[in-house]
């Protein structure tokens, strides 16, 4: 049955909607200055103090560059100036969606990437808001979470990277270290579940703890369900229907077009395009490999047209996945608007 409510961490429940369109509200802004980064502390001078204070109460309102100056911590003054940015890009685009693609295409500009991803996490917050597998919820968190990568008996687990640090350093971590670091111990042994058919249901009351596994092998749940949320990704952003699965191998004479979901899957497809052959090492590497077909081949370049679009997800040599969905709405083969 669709679920009431998950990812409260999203700042979905602050936004605004015009015409359907998820907008900026003066809380969804506010809830920002609640961020460690911003918040005053106990050593905050009287101008950050007042500058809180004072956007807190009119998150909109103006602020010059003097008053950001005047700011004793200089770690504070570029807190500031990275927020006011990013605020002032939300503030000139109608929408979540367009102020993100704004982001994707022009440039952050010295805006952190935590907040693209945060744009990413409450816009798939709006596009999953009916869905009731919770596979696919799972999956979409790597979209904007970094996931921590083991590689057991067949088995391409993704435990959340920030969970699992702060287990670590709680001291609660126990097998689960030797785990994830070492492949010591079952997975189902220790304090992060699995996600499967038994325990699916649960994810619903626990999405904001993040403390759910996911397996990414092949045949898997976990791996089409990712297919569809990538999907989804697409059709919400650029109105585009496409039909996602996941491939064994490229074994394709004509192959025309390629992207990879992240930076290291870029460079192994770009090496395979070309007609290297990977090592054992960077095979490993490659958790994942996609085939992309458009609904309606007219959209694309011609030299693709009707061919399909190849895409890989990869991890780092630590074991490290970290996705960038811009890279599904930047690089895909579309014809230039008209």
């Amino acid at each position: 049955m669709p679920v009431a409510e998950f990812w409260r961490s999203s700042g979905y429940r602050l936004l605004e909607r015009d015409e359907g369109r998820l907008v900026v509200s003066d809380d969804f802004l506010r809830a920002f200055l609640f961020r460690p980064e911003l918040a005053p502390v106990e050593e905050s001078c009287a101008a950050e103090r007042a500058l809180h204070e004072a956007v807190l109460d009119a998150p909109r309102r103006s602020v010059g560059r003097d008053e950001v100056d005047r700011l004793g911590d200089p770690d504070a003054r570029d807190n500031w100036r990275a927020f006011l940015r990013f605020r002032d890009r939300l503030l000139e685009r109608p929408s979540i969606a367009a102020a993100y693609l704004d982001l994707i295409r022009n440039g952050l500009d010295g805006i952190p990437p935590l907040f693209l991803d945060q744009l990413a996490h409450v816009l798939l917050r709006d596009f999953l808001d009916a869905e009731e597998d919770p596979f696919r919820a799972r999956a979409g968190e790597l979209l904007f979470r970094e996931q921590r990568v083991t590689i057991l008996e067949g088995q391409i687990m993704l435990a959340d990277e920030e969970t699992v640090a702060m287990l670590s350093r709680g001291g609660g971590l126990g097998s689960l270290g030797r785990l994830l670091v070492e492949a010591e111990a079952p997975l189902r042994s220790v304090e992060l579940d699995v996600l499967d058919a038994g325990n699916a249901d649960g994810y619903w009351a626990r999405s904001d703890r993040f403390d759910t596994v996911l397996d990414l092998g092949f045949t898997r749940p976990g791996l089409d369900a990712l297919c569809r949320v990538l999907e989804i990704w697409v059709r919400r952003l650029l109105q585009l229907e496409v039909r996602i699965q996941p491939v064994a191998e490229i074994r394709d004479e004509r192959w025309v077009w390629h992207l990879g979901l992240d930076a290291e899957a870029s460079q192994l497809l770009n090496d395979l395009w070309q007609g290297q052959t990977l090592d054992e090492e960077r095979q490993r590497r490659l958790l994942a490999l996609f085939r992309l077909e458009f609904e309606d081949p007219e959209v694309t370049l011609e030299r693709v047209r009707a061919r399909p679009v190849y895409m890989g997800l990869a991890m780092t040599g630590d074991g490290r996945l970290r996705m960038k969905p811009q890279n599904l709405l930047l690089n895909l083969p579309l014809l230039p608007p008209a």
